[in-house]
This record gives C-alpha cells, sequence and structure tokens, in this order.
C-alpha cells in the first residue's frame, strides 16, 4: 500500500493529515470505479480494452488510478537496485538514540558490487553486515568508505552484473513535483512506499533536497525517485548544525521534514569513496559577528589559529565579498557555499580591509585545533538590570567579585572589588567585556592589564592559564537583595500539569526571587520510572536559596523515559522560563542521573546556544558539542561512586572532553551514592562550579 499521509509538529504534538481518502485507500477507489463501471456494461465487467458503451469518461477515478499505477511501476523499475541491509552487533545507542537494530535500505551504484547506504545505519559500528539482493542472494558486506559531511556509506558485496539504477539530473529537479521514497526492510518482492513532493532544493547548506514524504529507519538508505523511475536522491538524515553525528537529524523520521542526498553527487565522490577515501566537510575556520545569518553581512569576527583562513591573512574585522568567485552579501550565503565543499577542496576568496581589496585561495581541511578558552581567574561581579540600564551610574570597569587562588589574576596581584578597566589596548567596562577580550587569546599568552584599586591604578602582564579542572574550596556568594516591589511571578515549589504548549513539570523559584538580578537555571531530567520530586528539592533548594539558583524539572510518564522526541518540548520549557524569570544565559545547565545522563547530555549538545553544561551523577556523558565555541561556553561535572561498575567509563568520559579541551570537574566519591544521596559536600560543590560558570 503507499502511504502518502504527511504529518507534522506543532507545539511537540504529533499531528496527522491525511491526503483525501480516495487517494490514500486503493479499494476505495477500486469500488468507485467498479460502481461506475459495471452499470454502464450492462451489469458485467468490462474487458481491460473494451471501451463502455456510452457515458462519460471516468475522470477523477481514473487519473487516480493512473498515478497510483505511475508510483506502482517508478518503484518497479529501481527495484532491482534497492537491497535490504541487515547489521549485527555494535552499540546500543549513539549519541543517546537507540541505534537501527532491525533492516535497512541501500542502493546499487555500481555493477561490481558497491552499495550505498545512509551513515545513520552504522552509527553503532556492527560488526557483522549482510545485504538482501533482491534475487533473494543473502551476502557478507564490507564498509568500504564513509562520507562525514553528506552522511553517506559504501559497501561492497561480491557479486557482479548488478543492476544499477537510472539517475535525474539534478538540473532537472523541481520544486513541487513527485517524489517516491522507497525502503526494503521487509521481505517481500517490492519496496514499500511513501509518496509526497519535493519540497526545497539546496537545503542543508546547499548539501540535499527536501521531500515531505515520509523518511524514517525504514527507507534511511534507500531511493528517493520520480515518476520515471529516476533516482533523485539518496535518503539520509541531516542537521542544520555543523559537525552533526550520524544520528543527527534522525529526530525528524516521519515528520514531513525529510533529506536526500542528489544523484548527481553521490556520483561525484564515488571514486573517492571506493579507494577507501572518508570524506569530511571542508573547514575554512572563522566566525562570524552578528546572529541573523540571513541579515547580517559577513564580517569576520574570530579567526582560528592554524586555520586555513589564518593562513590565508584574514583578520578579525575583514569583510567577505566572494566565494568561489560567487558575490556574497550575507552570512548565510557563506555558509551554503562552503556547506557542500569537502575537505582538501580548494576555495578562493575575495575579502576587503577598510578600502583595500585581497585575494586568496585556500584549501579547507577536516579539522581544527580544538579551541581552549583561557583562564585569568577572576569571577566579575554580576550586574543587575537596572545597573545595565543606567550605566552613568556604575563606576568605570569590571568589578572582581572572586579571584582564584594560584591563578594568572592572583599572581599578579589582584584583589576582591578591584575593578580591570582595560584588557591590552582594549578599555572593558560590563563582565561580557572582559570575557570577550580574554577569550580571543590563547593559554600561555601574556596580555597586559590595567587595574584600579580606589584611585589607584595599576598596570601588569599577566600569562594566561588553561582553565582549572577542580571547584574552589571557598567561594563566598554574590547576594541578592530583596526585591523592591511585590513579584507577580510564581516563587517557591511549584506543579505544573502537562499540557499541549509544554510537557508536566515542577520548578523551585527562591522564595525572594528578585527580577532585577539574574539566576542560574537547573533543567532537572529525572530517570525513567521515578521523577524523585521530593528528594531533589530537597537536595538544590538550599543551594538555590544561597546561590541565586532556579530548578526546572520536566517530567514523563514513558516508561522508557525521556526520548529524542521528547526534548524540543523541553527546550520550549526551557525558553518559556527565559521570559518569565530573569536566567543568566552563562548559567543555564542540565542535570541528570543514570539513565536520564544520556537525555542530558544529547539535549545540551544539540542546544549550544541556550545551554552552557551537563552535570551527570553515575554514568558518562555518551554525547558532547562537536567542538569548544569561543562564543558560547560549555562546562561538565560529573558525579560518580569509585566502587561503581560505571565508574572506569565516567573518567574515560572526562578525560575525552578534556582532551576536546571542554572545562571538566571529575568527582569520585568513596562510595557509589545514588542522586537522591549525595552528601551535602558534594552538593555544595556542584553550587560553587554553577556560581563560577562564567568565571574569566
Amino acid at each position: 500500500m503507499i502511504d502518502r499521509s504527511t504529518r507534522f509538529r506543532r507545539k511537540g504534538t504529533t499531528v496527522m493529515r491525511p491526503l483525501p481518502e480516495m487517494l490514500r485507500c486503493v479499494g476505495c477507489v477500486l469500488l468507485l470505479a467498479w460502481l461506475w463501471v459495471v452499470p454502464r456494461a450492462g451489469g458485467r465487467l468490462l474487458a481491460a480494452d473494451e471501451p463502455p458503451d456510452s457515458g462519460p469518461a471516468v475522470g477523477d477515478v481514473e487519473l487516480m488510478l493512473l498515478e497510483q499505477r505511475a508510483f506502482q511501476e517508478a518503484a518497479a523499475l529501481v527495484a532491482p537496485s534497492v537491497v535490504r541491509i541487515q547489521t549485527v552487533g555494535g552499540l546500543d545507542r549513539v549519541g543517546g538514540v537507540l541505534t537501527n537494530m532491525g533492516a535497512t535500505t541501500g542502493v546499487v551504484v555500481s555493477a561490481d558490487g558497491y552499495i550505498v547506504s545512509s551513515a545513520f545505519n552504522f552509527a553503532q559500528k556492527p560488526s557483522t553486515i549482510l545485504v538482501t539482493l533482491p534475487d533473494g542472494r543473502r551476502l557478507p558486506a564490507r564498509l568500504v568508505a564513509q562520507d562525514h559531511a553528506r552522511m553517506l556509506t559504501l559497501l561492497k558485496v561480491e557479486a557482479a552484473d548488478l543492476a544499477v539504477p537510472r539517475g535525474a539530473p539534478q538540473e532537472t529537479v523541481r520544486v513541487g513535483e513527485w517524489a517516491i521514497a522507497l525502503g526494503r526492510t521487509y521481505d517481500q518482492p517490492l519496496p514499500s512506499i511513501s509518496v509526497g513532493i519535493i519540497s526545497g532544493l539546496r537545503r542543508v547548506w546547499g548539501k540535499a533536497v527536501q521531500t515531505d514524504a515520509k523518511t524514517s529507519p525504514v527507507n534511511y538508505g534507500g531511493p528517493l525517485v520520480d515518476v520515471h523511475g529516476r533516482v533523485i536522491g539518496i535518503i539520509v538524515p541531516l542537521s542544520m548544525r555543523r559537525g552533526a553525528s550520524e544520528v543527527a537529524g534522525v529526530e525528524w523520521y516521519d515528520s514531513g521534514i525529510g533529506f536526500a542526498i542528489p544523484w548527481d553527487d553521490v556520483q561525484r565522490i564515488l571514486p573517492r569513496l571506493k579507494a577507501g577515501q572518508d570524506l569530511h566537510p571542508g573547514l575554512l575556520g572563522v566566525t562570524f559577528r552578528g546572529r541573523d545569518i540571513y541579515a547580517t553581512r559577513p564580517i569576520v569576527d574570530r579567526v582560528r589559529v592554524k586555520s586555513p583562513a589564518e593562513q590565508a591573512g584574514i583578520r578579525p574585522g575583514d569583510e567577505l565579498t566572494a566565494v568561489d568567485g560567487r558575490p556574497v552579501q550575507r552570512i548565510a550565503q557563506v555558509l551554503q557555499i562552503l556547506g557542500g565543499k569537502w575537505a582538501g577542496e580548494e576555495v578562493s576568496l575575495d575579502f576587503r580591509r577598510g578600502s583595500a581589496t585581497f585575494h586568496a585561495t585556500v584549501t579547507l581541511v577536516a579539522e581544527l585545533p580544538p579551541y581552549e578558552r583561557p583562564f585569568l581567574g577572576v569571577l566579575p561581579f554580576r550586574l543587575a538590570a537596572s545597573e545595565r540600564q543606567d550605566t552613568e551610574a556604575v563606576e568605570a570597569g569590571v568589578a572582581v567579585r572572586f579571584v582564584f587562588p594560584d591563578s594568572p589574576a592572583a599572581a599578579a596581584g589582584l584583589r576582591s572589588r578591584d575593578r580591570i578597566v582595560k584588557v591590552g589596548d582594549r578599555g572593558v567596562s560590563t563582565p561580557e567585556d572582559l570575557e570577550d577580550a580574554i577569550s580571543r587569546r590563547l593559554p600561555g599568552e601574556r596580555v597586559a592589564l590595567r587595574f584600579r584599586r580606589g584611585e589607584e591604578a595599576f598596570d601588569v602582564e599577566v600569562e594566561l592559564a588553561s582553565w582549572p579542572q577542580t571547584v574552589p574550596d571557598k567561594l563566598p556568594p554574590q547576594t541578592i537583595p530583596p526585591p523592591a516591589m511585590a513579584v507577580t511571578q510564581k516563587t517557591g515549589y511549584f506543579v505544573e500539569r502537562a499540557t499541549d504548549e509544554h510537557p508536566g513539570y515542577w520548578a523551585y523559584v527562591p522564595a525572594d526571587y528578585n527580577p532585577d538580578h539574574s539566576y542560574g537555571l537547573i533543567v532537572w531530567l529525572h530517570p525513567r520510572g521515578d521523577t524523585m520530586m521530593a528528594e531533589m528539592l530537597r537536595a538544590l533548594k538550599p543551594i538555590c536559596d544561597n546561590r541565586g539558583l532556579i530548578v526546572l524539572a520536566p517530567t514523563t510518564d514513558d516508561a522508557a523515559g525521556f526520548r529524542p522526541a521528547d526534548l524540543p518540548a523541553v527546550i520550549e520549557l526551557v525558553e518559556s522560563f527565559r521570559q518569565r524569570y530573569t536566567v543568566d544565559p552563562n548559567r543555564i545547565v542540565a542535570m541528570g542521573a543514570a539513565d536520564s545522563v544520556a537525555p542530558a547530555s544529547v539535549l545540551v549538545a544539540r542546544n549550544t546556544e541556550l545551554l552552557r553544561g551537563v552535570i551527570a551523577v553515575d554514568a558518562p556523558v555518551v554525547v558532547r558539542p562537536a567542538e569548544p565555541d569561543p562564543d558560547r561556553r560549555m562546562a561538565f561535572y560529573l558525579i560518580g561512586g569509585m566502587d561503581s561498575p560505571t565508574w572506569k567509563s565516567i573518567g574515560q568520559s572526562a578525560a575525552a572532553l578534556r582532551k576536546a579541551k571542554f572545562p571538566t570537574v571529575l568527582d569520585g566519591l568513596p562510595k557509589t551514592r545514588a542522586v537522591r544521596e549525595l552528601p551535602r559536600d558534594v552538593v555544595e560543590r556542584i553550587g560553587r562550579w554553577l556560581d563560577v560558570l562564567d568565571a574569566v
């Protein structure tokens, strides 16, 4: 049966949007045709080539039957090239996502046994791959190479004279034309069919065509074909995020948002894949000023050390004017051109610096040296909203609240309540100014500082350090005064039931909440089967009251706990809390324990523009952001019992995070404690860690 219904998500709810019933139900179509034709044939069925004696044409019914036949014939033309793939062994989960353990799909791309499929189908690193050909032969396959930019995998089976499908030239594909998604996961003569249209071209930074036909692990790796039986592309899950993994984008399955890598692009990279060459996205090594990529000019904000951009002589403040000979006026245009490039490809760049223009040709790379955030060793006082609005009433410079022991700042003689007024030649007046100025340096780099102590000014030079992997033993909290007027927001402990707008949750907001001051936010995801409401409230309430923190705890009744499909609704809930309360953007973290560490870490990895860290109790961090981002802080706090079976994997997780240059605290307890039994001193350390997330 052909499936032509589509689904869409609205505020966390999945809604079915069926096409007319006659189009979905072949039986209804045939019944209507029978009811019309039989009376006109004198009560007998007409032969296939026998016209009725009289009466109007079948019309719409005939058109639908022809349409149905066209879809089936298109699928039949490609079916000899569509194979069934089964994997054995490997990881159960990748990036917090349950991997595909069932059969999936591939497409023959070369008569001598080469088959292309989606990288999602092999993310679990299976020990065995088996391919069932359309003629019933079942053969072992080996993985030859992968394209990590377009999430494709090339397999090889020992077979000859396999059927290779025709491809649809990329320039002939049009938005609005029929698109048929095929998958071969069942032991049936013909593939499964889902029908939709082409809804977009050059999507996901120029890499894919988009369709509203249903795509899912059932047909990932299968062909998206047109009504002529030509392959438009290979179906894969994709994400807009740079550096996303093989499982990124799978949360959109069956949603009416599907992607396929154009057949022409597959053919273009096939020789390199056959040679065993893994392909990677090409990286230039720049970031741009401004967050609105569709409205902002491509003015360079940062240039990564030892990157192609640095080697080309690009500097902060330069504006790109053309990439590969194509004029660019917006950041999105640059990303669109570079998004389709592989590492190793050359790209020409034209850029402007003041009135001077420059031209350079660079070779994109697969990997950049990881960014490491430098450490000065001060925690600034946080400004109240009223202070930010009335800048004239605030003394010049950035007031130091705390100086870390044994830090560069301590070695230079800085003290609490000193005011840093200059970094190098740049004046600073807010904590954000200071953070931006320091973050553009490197650990080990020497930088000049000017600070004031009362009326006296000091000029010193400090050597910046790497970020510490420990929490200060002592850290006085910043005092938040009582609110000047009555607060309208809910405070204390409260519970909200699930609605169409958001999942159910409980929350705690300090009773003396003052909207003029910013608060840290802990997003607690409970383990499956136990919200731990009373225990977590009892554990976290003291540090919330003492250090200006809010707890937001979504709940789920699903016996499997939080699933990837639940996480967008959690993010919507976090955003709604940010609208209602004054939340510090640098101190929003997700917390999980045992089996809920996985969804907590996935939540953060997929939303680095919003969340700044993970607290993981008794389980390793299973997925992390691709790399540290100079513009977005990210830190991790891992807790585990040293006698626990998970302690080794927790330690390995911490080591991997540190190697990737993420600030990571590893807190080993002598004995395993459930999260509800965390000692008071551990909870206090968590509070201090949250308090220094905006340190410099």
